[in-house]
C-alpha cells in the first residue's frame, strides 16, 4: 500500500484530534473530489516501517483520540490486506483509540470486509458534487453516511454514528 501524508492533530476527519493517513489508490473518479492526486494506486510513497512508526507515536499521546484513514479509498481493492492489518496493529495495540475509515462504497458493498468489522465509524458512499454540503459535519456530500460500525453490527440495521459531544 502506498500512501500520500499522515496529519497529525487533525480535527476535520473525525471526532477530537486524530491521526489521518492519507492512502493511494482510488477507483470512484469522483467529479470534483478534493484529493484527486490519490486516485493511482502506486502514486505517493509505500507505507513501511517508519510510517507505522509515526503513526505509532501519535497514537500513543493521550490527546488523540484515534486515527482516520482516507485518501484516496482505504477499501480500495489493492489496499484491502494492508488496511486490515494495519488495523489489527492498531487495535492491538491501541484498544482505546477510535478508527474512522472514509469509502466511496456503500456499506452494504463493503460490510463484510475484515478492514470495517476493525473500524469504529464508517464514512460511506461517493462524493457527489451535485450533493455537496461544506456545512454537514464530516461528509463532503449529503449522500455519505456516518455509519456507528459497532451498533450497526449489533442492531443488525444501518445505526448513524452520533458525535456524543455535540448532543
Amino acid at each position: 500500500m502506498n500512501y500520500h501524508n499522515i496529519t497529525k492533530d487533525d480535527m476535520l476527519n473525525g471526532t477530537g484530534l486524530r491521526v489521518v493517513l492519507w492512502v493511494s489508490g482510488c477507483a470512484h473518479a469522483c467529479p470534483g473530489c478534493q484529493n484527486p492526486q490519490t486516485w493511482e494506486q502506486m502514486s505517493g510513497i509505500p507505507f513501511d516501517k517508519e510510517a507505522m512508526d509515526e503513526i505509532r507515536v501519535e497514537l500513543q499521546k493521550d490527546y488523540i483520540d484515534g486515527i482516520t484513514l482516507s485518501g484516496g479509498d482505504p477499501l480500495f481493492p489493492g489496499n484491502r490486506g494492508a488496511v486490515t492489518r494495519l488495523l489489527q496493529t492498531i487495535r492491538e495495540e491501541f484498544p482505546d483509540k477510535t478508527i474512522w475509515l472514509y469509502t466511496g462504497y456503500s456499506y452494504e458493498q463493503v460490510c463484510t470486509l475484515p478492514a470495517v468489522e476493525l473500524a469504529d465509524v464508517l464514512v460511506d458512499g461517493e462524493y457527489l458534487e451535485t450533493k455537496r454540503d461544506v456545512n454537514a459535519p464530516w461528509v463532503g456530500s449529503t449522500n455519505q453516511r456516518v455509519i456507528d460500525i459497532k451498533k450497526t453490527a449489533t442492531s443488525g440495521k444501518i445505526t448513524l454514528w452520533e458525535d456524543k459531544h455535540c448532543i
